[in-house]
């Protein structure tokens, strides 16, 4: 059974969807992403948007270790109910509504989302049998709504190539475990990041 493994809820078990409809990160992987986002100091006081969301699982860990807000996106009417039901445990720990659920494709939610919507740290675990040409496009829409010092982090199949970068995203940094990769990209805006900013000093600190 999967559950939230650190922070205000860590410890509690997570729902998860049934069947096979999605498949969710493992508990070794989660662990080892947010080992890696704990080092870059970017998930507290962060607006997180969790695409692709299934369970939640990623959007809610980051709820409990303090992000600001959190939004998940989920089309499936199985996965987004039990997106809401691990939302309100998390949100029932804090005291109040961080985790929001939004039943929605990704492409159609990021064109919905006002100019003005921006988030911090996003996470993007489609299913694998997603297209490549899908996935990149909801990266060109997704890339206008970073903040300049944002995280991206794509999950794929270890056999999937590396996303597509839109010009206005560059990939910093990837890891593989098992059949799993996670890309991690940030903004490819020039001077825009300081130097001391997390990721690129993280990224310095691995070589």
């Amino acid at each position: 059974m999967s559950r939230i493994i650190a922070g205000a809820a860590g410890g509690s078990p997570l729902t998860a969807v049934p069947g096979s409809l999605t498949r969710p990160t493992t508990d070794r992987v989660k662990e080892a992403l947010f080992s890696r986002l704990d080092a870059f100091n970017v998930i507290a006081g962060a607006r997180v948007l969790d695409l692709y969301a299934g369970s939640g699982s990623l959007g809610v860990e980051s709820g409990s270790r303090g992000a600001q807000t959190v939004d998940l996106v989920e089309s499936d009417g199985k996965a987004s109910a039990v997106c809401q039901r691990n939302a309100d445990l998390v949100n029932g720990v804090l005291g109040r509504k961080a985790v929001t659920v939004h039943r929605s494709k990704v492409e159609p939610f990021l064109d919905r989302a006002p100019e003005t919507a921006e988030w911090d740290l996003v996470f993007m675990d489609p299913p694998y049998p997603l297209e490549e040409v899908a996935l990149n496009a909801a990266l060109q829409k997704l890339a206008p709504h970073l903040s300049a010092a944002a995280v991206v982090v794509v999950e794929r199949s270890s056999r999937s190539p590396e996303p597509q970068w839109p010009d206005a995203l560059a990939r910093f940094a990837e890891k593989k475990y098992g059949e799993t990769r996670l890309w991690y990209a940030e903004p490819n805006v020039p001077d825009a990041i300081d130097e001391g900013d997390v990721p690129a000093a993280a990224e310095d600190a691995e070589r």
